[in-house]
């Protein structure tokens, strides 16, 4: 008892200390930028608006706070938070430190519905509804696929339907790309592909907010069962928990907002590979306090690279390119580690 008393004290100053960190690293993020606001007119614009007074700032500052910096912050802390917590659900699920939230084709998915938008023309918000559409549709088509396989590991047959559907569609994004316009929609295409926040928007945190809310809950709610899902199935199922719809639950929850993250971002990789590991050798394997670490991890990575991505050179650097420079080494440096993070 006293053990475990310890145990969970310790828990609760780490998780004081990341949200402290979290808290630290928004406002940095917002008052950096090409336009640099200090923090202390930060506080008087989010106070103005919430008691309804005068900022007494300049109005220029006010709108980049409200418009610009406030809405890239929310979105990163909401998409650095889902992909943490995806990757941790799949790695997991498919008992694979490997596993990423693409695993199951969500992430091509949304791609192609977004590359066919940009290709047909059609406006920012159906861009996002066809990238959000497209990535439920590809992992609903893997399970499909999955679940018509009989006889065989289920979750080894996800993982190959997985591993088909996805190179399809890759094949289609391949085929848009030829066709598109090469100075107008191909140069579109390619910027949405690398990720960015860039023109993220109030409506844009909105947008995606409803599906991360229904997205999470299954894996909190689920978080219990998610320990007893690595053991595998029939140990699972010896403890009384219904595999398949558990299963289907968390993959659900997952490609929710993995789909609802790349529908405004773009694809942004490594960080559902990488931040799971360095959150289990922080807490453990215990999804139940490996969920809530792999949250703040996520959302603390996803704001520091925003912010490199836009104060490192004139131009900004798409969001992929840095999390592949950052996180590949990094998970080299864990591959080759002595440390035994993952049992």
């Amino acid at each position: 008892m006293k053990r475990s008393a310890e145990n969970d004290g310790g828990v609760w100053k780490l998780a004081a200390f990341g949200i402290a960190g979290l808290v630290v690293l928004a406002m940095l993020s917002m008052a950096t930028g090409k336009y640099v606001v200090a923090p202390a007119d930060i506080l008087r614009v989010v106070l103005a608006g919430i008691t309804g007074g005068e900022p007494g700032v300049d109005p220029i500052q006010t709108t980049v706070i409200w418009n610009v910096r406030i809405p890239r912050v929310f979105a990163g802390l909401l998409i650095g938070a889902a992909l943490a917590a995806a990757g941790a659900t799949y790695q997991g699920l498919f008992r694979n430190p490997l596993v990423s939230p693409d695993i199951l084709g969500v992430s091509v998915g949304a791609s192609l519905g977004a590359v066919l938008a940009i290709f047909l023309e059609m406006p920012v918000p159906v861009i996002q509804m066809s990238s959000f559409a497209g990535g439920l549709l590809a992992v609903g088509a893997v399970y499909a696929v999955g679940s018509a396989v009989r006889n065989r590991d289920p979750v080894l047959t996800l993982v190959l339907a997985g591993v088909a559907i996805g190179s399809v569609v890759g094949a289609g994004i391949s085929l848009i790309k030829i066709l598109a316009d090469p100075y107008d929609q191909l140069p579109a295409i390619t910027y949405w592909l690398l990720g960015s926040l860039t023109a993220v928007t109030r409506m844009d945190v909105a947008f995606i907010l409803p599906a991360m809310v229904l997205g999470f809950m299954p894996l909190a709610l689920l978080r219990w069962r998610m320990n007893v899902m690595t053991l595998g199935d029939e140990e699972a199922q010896t403890l009384g928990v219904d595999t398949r719809l558990t299963r289907i639950a968390l993959i659900a929850g997952a490609t929710l907002i993995t789909a609802a993250s790349v529908s405004i971002a773009g694809i942004v990789g490594w960080i559902g590979l990488v931040i799971p590991h360095i959150a289990r050798l922080l807490v453990g394997p215990d999804f139940r306090r490996l969920l809530p670490a792999s949250i703040m991890l996520g959302s603390a990575y996803m704001l520091l690279v925003d912010t490199l991505a836009r104060s490192i050179a004139p131009v900004e650097v798409p969001l992929g390119i840095l999390t592949a420079v950052i996180g590949a080494p990094f998970f080299l440096w864990l591959l080759t580690s002595e440390r035994k993070g993952w049992s």
